[in-house]
Parts: structure tokens; sequence; C-alpha cells
């Protein structure tokens, strides 16, 4: 029986430090080289715009659903590059990549990639992402019961098989996957996490000094991408199920095709994307239940009752209203890019302020989710709130960024989520290794820190 009141035993999770005093320009540097969450005092959560100066770059801050609306939707044009820091962080790995180029390039880009990404190829990808969970359950049932493991690995493990397997096609993908997920884990380490040439108003042409690491890195992924585009490219195949067949075969609208760094660009992209922030998020789920039995209980609840003994299908996702809560929640308290980044393009007015050219403007998600002027508990882990009556404005929850600019394989992210969280819970149950701080850290994506040690329980469900 679950509890009449869904507060009653609500969980809040801890927050990271936050600054007790006006910060200064240094101040803003030295904890955004560490974590971009330590930022942000208690106050900013409530404030809904401000204007700062960093060293010589304006700041608009930005903190409502009508102002992110304004911003990111009304003043697309203005406010469709991504900031300095984004971009020279992920160039070295994804080149002119959807994620961060803008203009001409992006809208060509959308046009094609969109398409092979499209809501619509979702449910013919769902075979492919539960034959992987699957294997994973086995994998931890085969572990019998109090086997200890890295919950946030494992993740990364699985969604990175499911988007090899949906990108490259199910034989080449799964003899990669170990391989461009330790590139891509060693990068997000050591790549820098503030543009200082930016904010000390530097030409944005001048090179970026890049450490050994980031190069040996870059590298890593970048070999074993090209490899297996090469691979499929030599068999003449275009796979239509897989995303790079879809690539190679994909024209603009004149005929012409992707050349061989525009595949491979989109292709880092797309896995960058698909496996990086469903795996924090699955991670940060398994975190939550954890600390919440009452939420756990009523998940369990749900699987048992859909799932049964039956195989799970596409159909299923719908079925799973609490599961869809459950990952929509822990997306409300640590989406996955916390911070959304523009950069002017142009002069012009917005928000009621006069902007130039190379003005920087932030939305915060990690602070527009937690702000307490529209969430009531800001602060508490309640899926509930999501099977509630919806939010007056789509702008107020933005895991997947709002506007033109909206991830295109948000529907893909949340199937994937849906469905491991469903097939994995039916049979397990994780519980945090006492004695664990679990604390988020914020480098290119949230993360809850660098491992998540869990305890595996097993169910029977007999």
């Amino acid at each position: 029986m679950q509890p009449t009141d869904a507060t009653a035993a609500d969980f809040v999770p801890p927050c990271p430090m936050r600054p007790d005093r006006p910060l200064t320009a240094w101040d803003v540097l030295a904890l955004a080289r560490k974590d971009f969450l330590s930022l942000w005092a208690p106050g900013d959560f409530a404030t809904r715009f401000r204007v700062v100066t960093i060293f010589r770059r304006r700041i608009l801050i930005v903190n409502s659903p009508k102002l992110v609306q304004e911003a990111f939707h009304t003043n697309h044009t203005i406010f469709q590059r991504k900031s300095p820091q984004m971009r020279h962080a992920l160039k070295p790995l994804i080149g002119d990549g959807l994620f961060i180029s803008d203009h001409e390039v992006w809208a060509r880009r959308r046009r094609i990639v969109g398409p092979i990404i499209h809501t619509a190829r979702v449910p013919g990808f769902v075979p492919v992402m539960i034959r992987a969970i699957e294997e994973k359950r086995d994998e931890w049932l085969a572990q019998g019961d109090g086997a200890q493991i890295d919950a946030l690995a494992d993740m990364a493990r699985l969604t990175a098989e499911i988007i090899c397997r949906t990108i490259f096609g199910q034989e080449l993908g799964r003899h990669h996957a170990d391989e461009i997920v330790a590139g891509f884990s060693d990068y997000q380490a050591r790549i820098d996490q503030f543009d200082l040439f930016t904010a000390l108003g530097l030409p944005d042409w001048l090179p970026r000094f890049r450490n050994r690491g980031v190069r040996k890195a870059t590298a890593r992924v970048l070999r074993a991408l090209d490899a297996i585009i090469a691979g499929i490219a030599s068999t003449g195949v275009k796979d239509d199920a897989s995303v790079i067949g879809g690539l190679l075969s994909a024209r603009d609208e004149d005929g012409t095709p992707l050349g061989p760094d525009a595949i491979r660009n989109e292709a880092a992209v797309i896995f960058m994307a698909g496996h990086e922030t469903t795996a924090n998020t699955l991670a940060w789920a398994w975190y939550l239940l954890s600390q919440s039995p009452r939420v756990a209980d009523r998940l369990r609840a749900e699987v048992d009752e859909v799932l049964a003994d039956c195989a799970p299908s596409f159909a299923d996702v719908h079925r799973l209203p609490y599961t869809r809560a459950v990952i929509e929640e822990t997306l409300r308290l640590y989406p996955p890019v916390p911070i959304l980044a523009r950069e002017a393009s142009g002069d012009g007015m917005t928000l009621d302020q006069p902007v130039s050219k190379g003005t920087l403007l932030l939305v915060v998600p990690w602070m527009l989710h937690r702000s307490p002027n529209f969430w009531p508990d800001a602060a508490a882990f309640r899926p509930e709130r999501h099977m509630e009556a919806k939010s007056p404005s789509k702008y107020l929850y933005i895991p997947f960024s709002i506007g033109p600019r909206v991830c295109p394989g948000q529907v893909f992210g949340m199937t994937e989520a849906i469905l491991s969280l469903a097939i994995l819970a039916r049979r397990v149950t994780l519980d945090l290794v006492p004695g664990t701080d679990v604390q988020p850290v914020c480098r290119l994506t949230l993360r809850p820190g660098d491992t998540l040690p869990m305890i595996l329980r097993l169910r029977d469900v007999a």
C-alpha cells in the first residue's frame, strides 16, 4: 500500500557546496575549472534574470520560462551559437558536428541528420536496445546477490553498447564500444573547463593549447570511428537499420553526400549525446531510487505488472508512466547538460537588454529545474509531480534544451532510459554502498562523481 501523502517520504538529495559571498572574477575562474555547479549561491535559484561581467565578457543569466522562450526561441537567430567554451572544448572531438555548429552549417546538417534519428525511426531501434539491456541484466544476475558494482560504469557500458549497435550495426558496434567509451571518458576528464582566452576578450581564432592526454583521448575515439565507418563503407552495403548507413546514404537538396569528416563528426555527436547523457541519467536514477524506498516500491510494482513474464516491446514504453516519471524527475534534478550557454552572433535587443556581438547568455537548467518560484518542494525527489497537471510552460523543463536547437535524439534517449530502468529493475535492486558520498560534478556533463559503488540485490519474481 502506497502512502496517501506523496511527500511523506520524499528524499532530498544533497547539493554541492554553494558560495556564501559574492564571487570575484578569479573566484569564478577557480570554481569553473573544477565544477560549474559550485558557482551558484542559494539566492540565485530564485533570481529570474541577472547581468554580470566576468573579466571583459558581459553575461546574461536567464532563469524563468518566459525569458528562456525569448532567448532560445524568439531570438534564436541571435543566440543560436554555442558558447566559445563549449565550441573549443568539443571541437577536437566532433569538429563541425551538429552539436556545436551554427547558422548555415547547422541548418544543413539538421536537415540531413534529423530524419536519420527522427522519432519515427525509434521503434525500429527498440529490439536492439532490448537485447543489449537483457544482456546487462543477465550479466548482473550471473554476478549474484551481494556483488558490488560501479553503477556509473555499468550504465556507461550499456548505453555505449546500445548506441554502438544502433549507429554502427550489430556486429561492428559491439567490438568498439569499450574503446570509444574509454576515449570519451578520458577526454572529458582532461579537457579544460574554462576558456580563459574568451573571458579575456582574445580573438576566437586563436588556437587553444591541448595537453597530451586530450590529444591521445581524441585520437583514440577518432581512430575507432574511422575504422568502423571505413569498414561499413567498404562493404558497399548501406544498412538502413544503422545510423551510419543513413549518414552514408544521405544527400543534401542538391544531391551532394556528406563528406567523410562530416560523417565521422555526426557519428561522434550522436554517440556522445546518446551514450554519455543517458548513462548519467540512469546512474542518477539508481542512486535516487536507493535513497527513496517509497518510489522504488511503486516503480517495482509497475514493472512487475506491465512486464510480467512477457517479452518487453516498444508498446511497453507507453504502459510505464511511473517509470517515465522517475526518469523525468531524475532529469529535472540532474539535467545532463546543466548549463546551456550561447554567444550572441550579432548586435540587437533581447530580454529588454541591448545585446552586442559576443555577449554570453546562460540558461541554467540546474537552477531553473530547482527554482522555488516554479517548483513546489523543488529540492525533493518526487516523480509524481510529472504525472499531475502539466507545466503551464514547456520552457520550464528543458533537460534536452528547447527551441530550434532542441536535442533531436530526445525520444531515442527517453525510450532507452525507460526500457533500461524497467527491464533491470524487474530483476534487481541496487543499494548504495554504505558510507558512499554522492556529489554531482559538472564537467561537460553532469555525473555522480567518477564512480557510483552499489550492491546488487537480486529479486525473486517467479
